[in-house]
């Protein structure tokens, strides 16, 4: 890890308008310098950089931060590599505090196996230069329309069909054995025990990581199957510490910069087809190669944009991965459309027939939506049959309940609803019998394969009384608002932080950040709502106490917690939290959305706050159960209702309990020192302490 003084030199040093002016042509008006923004296409520039406030900003889609921000959100590392960044650029050297020696070992083992995969990069590029590589290797590439710029471009290679070559050329530079066998560049001879190369005779794609380096290889043969003989067109890298398959993407490398400028990313299946895309202009294209599309692959690309097209061969096999992905892009809440390519094209062969301007024409007028897409390949075969057809709209009703989000299942119940000419209330039904099913077997999938990391997930949401906010017998989360981590399954990285809590569980984390631990989980909770949905409306019903008949009066989540909060003159009692409240309103009354205001608290300059935020919001606190599922069939904003007011009052318990803790040990003092008239008066205190705190409870349901 790097030690806390280093890093606030690196920000103390790093000036933003040097950072920028790497990568955006600035130019200077008065005190301030502007361009064109490099998060999206404009042609006059809105993107500008105040050095004395040490910041950047757009007015045209508004993303904004600092130094190390910039370097995040631009070239898309994480927090501690964006240091390391900037680092390297101000000439800071970084002295790494003591890690254990199996992480050291683990990391120092993964760069020699990334090392041993670099050097074969540029054996199988040099190699394609050669006699052999050139007359065999370079000639299919330039048949397949590559241009040499594009060749370089991707690295692409030639393995020798001498069996030995590269085994040779790997020990002559001193690369171990060991390091050639778990990168799977060679193998072992069954008989002899003989090293040889993995990669023979065949042309050569590196695949590089999210950050540049090469990993592993895809190799494709030129030759044409025997009878007789086995047969294998392609050849893939055998999975390592480095090479996870379905955690990688062909071309993530070279397309992530436009995926996220141009907010989509075009998803075909091979390696020319990203290839072909990119030389043809297209670039925030990548391909699932050498396996089928995994959730893995689909988090990644969630990384840089949440929009993507799929686009497939039209042939049957096509189809029906095009089916495949599209439920598999809207279960983790993507926007999906699908484009089918003429019969007998893919992209490759597409993009090689027509000019930029064609392609994109044509991506633009045959995108369809889901919808819009199975149901002109389904309905084709339902005419005259009215149960084909029932069965075809439940089909869909069924994609559209993969959703996650409540606004846009309505929007989609709706749509088919016109479309089918169906009553709404029924595909509601559908819908909703189809998400419980779903989730119920989720849950079970889970409690199956990771029995303990669900109870810890369930521990973690208990308040500091022991008792979880929502009663027994309620939803502890809404259908259409998931938690962001997956119990079993470690949540994505967020920036700003080298150490992460998966599964929910953050409370052990933070608790050398507190001092109050009869507080500590009550300010959490409501920590964790400010930060996950601070600037969401509340929806109170009309019969509610707190139900605001004009918009203007309606109270987003932090102004209900800041004015209950002040109406009790409550303040929070763990410094580091009572601190990240206070940033959050700092940036909340400026009048910046949520999503700004929480990078900017990673991004400051306090990294308790940037820890604390790093924690609690991306950790949603309440987990569905199964009871009443159908009930959270209701918007964010009215989900909130029943359970923001309860944190309130878990807090305010929190605060009465504490107080009781305190006059007991005043009590306690008072009567060593035989005080009577302390001693009463302290008892008077206490027991109208008890009176609230059983008024609290009996709202809370916890007693009569």
């Amino acid at each position: 890890m790097i030690p806390q003084e280093t890093v606030q030199r690196i920000l103390d040093t790093a000036r933003v308008e040097e950072v920028v002016a790497d990568f955006v042509s600035l130019r200077k008006r008065g005190a301030e310098w502007w361009g064109c923004c490099p998060f999206h296409n404009e042609k006059t520039p809105s993107f500008h950089v105040v050095p004395a406030k040490g910041i950047y900003y757009c007015f045209g889609c508004h993303k904004g931060g600092s130094a190390v921000g910039f370097v995040m959100d631009h070239e898309h590392m994480s927090y501690p590599d964006a240091l390391r960044y900037l680092a390297r650029k101000y000439d800071i050297e970084i002295v790494e505090e003591e890690v254990s020696a199996e992480d050291l070992a683990a990391r120092q083992r993964n760069e020699s196996l990334t090392l041993v995969s670099e050097f074969a990069a540029g054996f199988f590029r040099e190699q394609l230069g050669s006699v052999e590589g050139k007359s065999i290797g370079l000639n299919y590439f330039h048949t397949r329309g590559l241009e040499d710029e594009t060749i370089s471009k991707f690295g692409l290679g030639w393995a020798p069909s001498d069996k030995h070559s590269f085994t040779d050329a790997a020990r002559t530079k001193g690369f171990k054995e060991e390091y050639l066998l778990e990168t799977g560049l060679c193998a072992k001879y069954d008989n002899n025990e003989e090293l040889h190369d993995r990669f023979v005779e065949r042309v050569v794609f590196p695949i590089h990581s999210v950050s540049g380096r090469v990993i592993a290889f895809g190799a494709r043969t030129l030759k044409s199957k025997e009878d007789g003989k086995p047969f294998a067109k392609y050849v893939n890298s055998k999975e390592s510490p480095i090479y996870v398959k379905n955690q990688s993407l062909y071309g993530i490398w070279f397309a992530k910069g436009d995926m996220a400028k141009k907010d989509r990313c075009y998803l075909v299946e091979g390696y020319l087809d990203v290839i072909s895309m990119h030389q043809l202009g297209i670039t925030n294209v990548v391909a699932s190669s050498g396996t089928a599309l995994t959730d893995g692959q689909i988090r990644l690309i969630g990384r840089f944009t949440k929009n993507v097209t799929i686009m497939y061969d039209g042939d049957p096999a096509g189809i029906k991965a095009a089916l495949r992905g599209i439920d598999m892009f809207l279960k983790q809440g993507m926007d999906v459309k699908v484009v089918l390519l003429p019969d007998g094209d893919d992209p490759d062969s597409f993009s090689r027939k027509h000019t930029l301007e064609e392609v994109e024409e044509f991506l633009a007028s045959s995108e369809q939506d889901f919808v819009d897409f199975k149901s002109s390949l389904l309905m084709e075969d339902t005419a005259g049959d009215p149960l084909k057809r029932a069965n075809v709209i439940n089909e869909i009703a069924d994609t559209v309940a993969d959703i996650p989000d409540a606004v846009k299942r309505e929007t989609y119940i709706d749509f088919l609803s016109r479309k089918f000419d169906i009553r709404r209330d029924a595909l509601e039904d559908r819908v909703g019998a189809t998400r419980a099913k779903n989730i119920i077997a989720e849950r079970k999938a889970a409690e199956r394969v990771h029995p303990r990391s669900l109870s810890r997930v369930e521990g973690s949401q208990r308040t500091a009384e022991g008792e979880s906010l929502a009663p027994e017998g309620e939803l502890q989360g809404p259908v259409g608002e998931p938690r962001r981590t997956t119990v079993g399954e470690p949540a994505e990285p967020r920036p700003g932080i080298d150490s992460r809590v998966q599964g929910g569980d953050f409370s052990s984390s933070l608790a050398r950040l507190e001092e109050n631990k009869i507080m500590a989980k009550a300010e959490r909770d409501l920590l964790n709502f400010i930060l996950t949905y601070g600037t969401t409306t509340l929806e109170f019903q009309s019969d509610s106490e707190f139900y605001a008949d004009s918009e203007d009066e309606r109270r987003t989540v932090f102004d209900f917690i800041s004015q209950a909060l002040e109406e009790d003159d409550a303040h929070f009692s763990n410094s580091v939290y009572k601190a990240t409240y206070d940033a959050y309103a700092d940036d909340y009354y400026d009048g910046y959305a949520q999503d700004e205001i929480v990078k900017h608290l990673l991004d400051g300059p306090d990294r308790n706050i940037a820890y604390v935020v790093s924690q609690l919001s991306m950790t949603e606190v309440y987990e569905l159960t199964i009871k009443n599922l159908r009930d959270a069939m209701m918007s964010r904003g009215s989900w909130l209702t029943k359970f923001v007011p309860k944190a309130i009052l878990v807090f305010q318990s929190c605060r009465l309990e504490d107080k009781e803790n305190s006059l007991k040990q005043e009590l306690a003092q008072a009567q060593k020192e035989a005080d009577s008239g302390r001693i009463l008066t302290v008892m008077n205190e206490l027991i109208e302490i008890r009176k609230t705190m059983k008024a609290v409870k009996v709202r809370l349901g916890r007693e009569k």
